[in-house]
């Protein structure tokens, strides 16, 4: 047989081809059984051999004594020879001698056998089995944890979904709600859209880990797996060229006349290199190992999206967090895992040293010790791995946050009073009551909320201080965040994402005149909506569709016949009636110290016109400030009229009804205007840029060419569609064609 000139790499060249090798080791591991099987069953015939050899040796003494005289001298001697023996029974007796000799070595050699060679192996069998399943227990190890990787990579793909899901819902509840709870439902929407923009990072940083883990499985835990068991077997091997050395060893003692063979059998096993059965077994079991593709990301099919890790200012505390988190843990687990990795090659050494005869400690023992070491290395860099690639991910997209960030030093905390969360201002409630607060500054929140509080803790607090601090974070917490987009708080809320820019957005055909019709809803939900106070503006709700549609009433305008001019009573007036006029077609409640509160259908003076930023200064009675352009509706300017007769009274203007039962009398309910562009000046105007070239398919949408740059006016509200201002003038283009600049 040849030599093997390589030494072959189970882990290099058959990488995930667990099964095969565990069933070949396993086989040569059931082939030392039948190995000692034989050597019992051959010490058993040698001891029967030895004991019929000795028995009739035995037999044909007590012959010899019987006849020891007639045959050295005769029946009838003439002298007693006495106790001698003739030559031909001294032989006789020399050779029994000889063949009860020779049977005591044959028995010597069965016990041999046994204690020295079927014993050892039967143990040695028990030993590899043992570390055998230790490996096939390991990889099952492994292969759970990469379908568990898999599994949590499908529930954070779940959870992201679901929380899609509960976005499309929290929307449509907004959308069917009415002014008195738009606020409380705006608020949850804007809460989902944070929620699910987290939960959609946790799904991109789980994709990342799960790849890195797959690839450390299929290119380093199970390579190793399988160069264990090829050491495994190769030991066995060694083990058994061992013992049969030495029962062939035995046999050369007990049978002389054997030598030759026992010789020619002492050349053959040296020659039975343990790596020419595994080079057969590579040659013969070499496959193309198909890897699988790394994870992407998909798309939730009720949300459109794309794999961007979102970066928003509420994102960046969460990621703030998560990124605090793993960095201290790759820290802690480098230094860990380079500890294990010593231990693991001293062992190494110490192996090699006992094949090169340097130690006499066992070669199985050394096996042992270094997978288990190699088992905890493997739980350490587990850990590290998907702590680094979680910290490279998020610096990657968002860079090194934690950089000048101020962590609360959190500890698990167990209420036992009632307590709310500092951060989104409900109760820490149930039967155990865990939360976390600061050591330092006496912040309080729910676990589920702790990874989203900001990392902008004050450092140590006095008792008087941390009370201080905790009346103002509740009223911050209980604030309700402003849905409209003008307001300065607004500058640092979430993007609107609203069914209402939905509706109103130019893509989607819905125009700012079509905003005036209401949906036909009951007599008694339009008074009650009628009494709700006045929200940010918000679109109009869609119509419901239950039965027959009622179509609007509107009540035609008065007569100018009704009407009297008001009397001009000094030069001011006089001016001021020259001025533009426009009537307010929604309610308009102001929000800043520029602005002012108009009711719907109230005549206004138009001191300013829209200079393109869809904002106008009117003036209303003593009152002057700014206003949204869509809200006016500009009227002609009136001509000076005689003073209308004493006996005829001025009618109301007209009014919208949204019901047949505003007829009948009942009070109309109050309509909310479409939503409007940031106010000029009340916050940072926020640009985008063009990244495609794009061709409007209508008036609403903008033409653009890549690099061209707009006003962002509103953001994706979940149909594909942004708004987006040029010149004065808002229309829509397709979101994922932007990017903020």
């Amino acid at each position: 047989m040849a030599a093997a000139d390589i030494a072959p790499q189970f882990g290099a060249e058959l990488k995930d081809n667990f099964k095969p090798v565990n069933a070949w080791v396993s086989n040569g591991i059931v082939w030392l059984d039948e190995i000692q099987q034989f050597y019992r069953e051959r010490s058993a015939i040698e001891k029967e051999y030895a004991a019929k050899l000795s028995g009739l040796c035995r037999k044909y003494q007590d012959r010899k004594s019987k006849k020891i005289s007639s045959l050295s001298v005769g029946d009838t001697p003439t002298l007693t020879p006495g106790s001698l023996e003739s030559a031909s029974l001294t032989t006789w007796t020399t050779q029994l001698n000889s063949i009860e000799s020779h049977a005591a070595e044959r028995d010597k050699f069965a016990t041999d056998l046994l204690g020295h060679v079927a014993e050892p192996l039967k143990q040695a069998a028990s030993q590899f089995e043992e570390i055998r399943k230790s490996h096939a227990e390991y990889h099952a190890k492994l292969e759970k944890e990469r379908e568990a990787a898999y599994g949590e990579l499908k529930k954070a793909k779940g959870k992201y979904d679901g929380a899609c899901q509960e976005v499309e819902s929290r929307r449509k509840k907004t959308e069917s709600s009415f002014d008195h709870g738009k606020v409380k439902a705006q608020t949850a929407y804007q809460q989902q859209i944070l929620e699910m923009n987290n939960y959609k990072n946790l799904y991109l940083i789980r994709i990342n880990v799960t790849n890195k883990l797959k690839e450390k499985f299929f290119h380093e835990y199970v390579p190793d797996v399988l160069n264990g068991l090829q050491d495994l077997n190769e030991i066995r091997v060694k083990r058994l060229n061992a013992l049969w050395c030495l029962a062939a060893q035995l046999e050369k003692q007990a049978i002389t006349n054997s030598l030759n063979h026992c010789t020619n059998l002492l050349n053959e096993i040296p020659r039975n290199d343990p790596r020419l059965d595994s080079m057969m077994f590579l040659q013969h079991n070499v496959s193309q190992a198909q890897e699988p593709a790394d994870m992407g990301f998909e798309p939730s099919p009720v949300w459109h999206d794309d794999a961007s890790i979102i970066t928003d200012e509420a994102a960046k505390v969460f990621l703030r967090n998560v990124l605090g988190k793993s960095k201290a843990q790759v820290r802690e687990l480098r230094v860990e895992a380079d500890k294990k990795r010593r231990e693991v090659e001293n062992s190494k050494k110490a192996r090699e040293a006992i094949q090169q005869g340097k130690d006499k400690r066992s070669e199985v023992e050394a096996v042992r010790g270094i997978f288990y070491l190699q088992e905890a290395l493997h739980e350490v860099e587990r850990k590290w791995v998907t702590a680094e690639v979680e910290t490279a991910t998020i610096i990657s997209v968002a860079g090194d946050l934690s950089l000048g960030a101020k962590n609360h030093n959190f500890r698990s905390q167990t209420f036992k009073i009632p307590t709310n969360c500092d951060l989104c201002g409900e109760r820490i409630w149930g039967l155990s009551a865990k939360g976390f607060d600061c050591l330092d500054c006496g912040y309080t929140c729910h676990s589920k909320c702790q990874m989203k509080v900001p990392a902008e803790c004050p450092g140590e607090q006095s008792k008087e201080e941390k009370k201080k601090l905790k009346v103002l974070r509740q009223e911050q917490a209980g604030a309700a965040p402003a849905a409209d987009n003008g307001s300065p708080s607004a500058s640092h809320a979430a993007p609107s994402l609203t069914r209402q820019n939905t509706m109103n957005s130019l893509s989607s055909g819905y125009a700012a005149s079509t905003a005036r019709s209401m949906s036909t809803t009951n007599v008694g939900a339009s008074a009650s909506t009628e009494n709700a106070p006045d929200s940010s503006p918000a679109a109009p709700p869609a119509a419901k569709s239950t039965g027959a549609a009622k179509r609007n009433r509107v009540l035609a305008p008065p007569p100018t016949a009704y009407v009297s001019a008001p009397p001009s009573t000094d030069l001011s007036s006089a001016s001021k009636s020259s001025e533009p006029r426009g009537k307010m077609i929604y309610a308009f409640q102001a929000t800043g110290a520029d602005e002012v509160t108009v009711q719907e259908g109230e005549d206004v003076s138009i001191v300013e016109p829209d200079d393109g930023s869809g904002w106008m200064r009117v003036r209303v009675g003593s009152q002057e400030g700014l206003v949204p352009s869509s809200y006016v509706e500009a009227t002609a300017t009136p001509s000076p009229a005689p003073s209308a007769s004493p006996g005829l009274v001025e009618r109301p203007g007209s009014i919208y009804s949204n019901s047949s039962a505003s007829l009948a009398g009942s009070a109309a309910p109050k309509r909310v205007g479409p939503a409007v562009a940031p106010r000029r000046g009340a916050k940072k105007l926020q640009y985008v840029e063009a990244l495609y070239d794009y061709e409007a398919r209508s008036d609403a949408e903008w033409s653009m060419t890549e690099g061209d740059r707009f006003v962002l006016v509103t953001r994706d509200s979940g149909d594909g569609w942004a708004d987006v201002e040029r010149g004065g003038t808002t229309k829509s283009v397709p979101a994922n064609y932007i990017q903020e600049v």
